[in-house]
């Protein structure tokens, strides 16, 4: 989900980015080349910014995808030390089982 949020948001910069880059193409053909200038230094400004907010979103996306893999290496961890807990658990009670079984049989074997 976290992965899709990313991508949706990339995909939201990318289509802003667009629009903003054919209005400054407008801007630059209505204007004198003096103005051109300016509006290109801006621009240029403005993608640098937007360039590092596309990585910091990059990074972000990489330490949530390895949060995300912890969390399921800790699970995995915890469904196998219950699975062996189970087993431990079921081989203790047939040992209690055939403890009880012999103990009885013992005491029938008594006479009275």
């Amino acid at each position: 989900e976290l992965w899709m949020s990313l991508e949706e948001h990339q995909d939201a910069l990318e289509l802003i980015m667009s629009k903003y880059r054919k209005q400054m193409l407008q801007l630059l053909q209505g204007r004198k080349g003096e103005d051109a200038e300016l509006v290109l230094e801006v621009h240029q400004a403005n993608s640098v910014e937007i360039a590092s907010e596309i990585d910091r979103i990059c990074e972000m996306g990489e330490v949530m995808r390895k949060a995300v893999q912890v969390d399921d290496d800790q699970f995995f961890k915890v469904q196998e030390k219950l699975a062996q807990l189970e087993l431990e658990n079921k081989e203790l009670r047939e040992l209690l089982s055939i403890s009880k079984e012999s103990f009885e049989v013992g005491r029938e074997d008594l006479p009275d």
